[in-house]
């Protein structure tokens, strides 16, 4: 079906976008699928269709994964305002024209553009990473650390 045709109840970009905000949020709470699933008395199957974006996630649906993945609603809204003004001129209702400020840990709305950003941040070796950096417990040395990764990020942007 094209994306002119699609009718208002089939799945959207912004269905994509919060199913890739509820599987980051379970993979950095190291949850599996089924564990989710069996926390909203659903199957895997239907958990992978929530976060690929395949189904819509009704309302009452979405307060209950708040609830158990432990975030504010907004979570699942945040960084997504290029997307919903890329929707609405597809004709696509959002319901919303403002970007939540909430849940914010482990991105600003600067830094996450585009999907190729929010599926780096669902990476296996991000969330790893991630992980490692706060269990360092002296903040002198992550921000140490920080600076050495920028360091070594800019000199690669530069020499490409």
């Amino acid at each position: 079906m094209s994306e002119s045709t699609k009718t208002p109840s089939a799945a959207g970009p912004i269905d994509a976008h919060v199913g890739a905000r509820i599987r980051l949020r379970r993979m950095l709470l190291r949850m599996s699928q089924e564990k989710l699933g069996a926390a909203l008395g659903l199957t895997f199957q239907q958990v992978q269709k929530y976060e690929r974006g395949t189904n819509k996630v009704g309302a009452s649906r979405l307060y209950e994964m708040s609830k158990i993945l432990r975030v504010p609603i907004g979570f699942f809204f945040d960084d997504m305002q290029g997307k919903v003004e890329q929707s609405a001129s597809l004709g696509y209702s959002s319901g919303f024209r403002e970007t939540s400020a909430g849940f914010r840990a482990f991105a600003s709305a600067d830094s996450v553009k585009t999907n190729e950003d929010l599926h780096i941040l669902a990476k296996r070796e991000t969330l790893e990473l991630m992980r490692a950096y706060y269990r360092i417990p002296d903040a002198e040395v992550r921000k140490r650390v920080m600076d050495l990764v920028k360091t070594l990020s800019e000199q690669a942007a530069a020499a490409e």
